[in-house]
């Protein structure tokens, strides 16, 4: 019989990792949305062509298309130092505590972006930055 707390487990952060992994499509979907159940004709989304049809898109649109691409940039580092946090024997409860600081950050960070505020997205994009380089540093002894 395992000792349950030598067992591993999912924790609060490999669920913040699955949300960072998400994140990307609902800014897809969000770039998407005002072409769904349009004909092509009138602007609809393509799916033919989807990467050219977001390329054409402009404002917000455009916008919630970079951020689907900034999140996935900003996915592998994200889960490497979750993965070695994990790995180091990091304080759980810290890790999981700045992957939720990460997600919360990172879905501020796209509504900055949609909004077309760039100096606060920026910043938020800098605090999340930090925050990963905690996330990835906490385990370090």
């Amino acid at each position: 019989m395992s000792n349950l707390n030598n067992s591993a487990h999912f924790t609060v952060a490999y669920a913040c990792m699955l949300i960072a992994a998400l994140l990307p499509f609902a800014c897809a979907g969000l770039a998407k949305w005002p072409g769904f159940g349009k004909s092509r004709r009138e602007g609809g989304f393509d799916n033919h062509h989807p990467r050219a049809w977001l390329a054409n898109t402009t404002g917000w649109q455009a916008r919630a298309n970079a951020a689907q691409q900034n999140s996935f940039e900003a996915l592998p580092f994200f889960i490497g130092a979750v993965l070695a946090a994990h790995q180091l024997g990091a304080p759980q409860a810290v890790v999981d505590i700045l992957a939720m600081l990460f997600i919360t950050l990172r879905i501020i960070y796209v509504a900055m972006y949609v909004a077309d505020l760039p100096a606060i997205r920026s910043a938020i994009w800098g605090l999340a930055l930090l925050v990963n380089i905690a996330i990835l540093l906490v385990g370090w002894r």
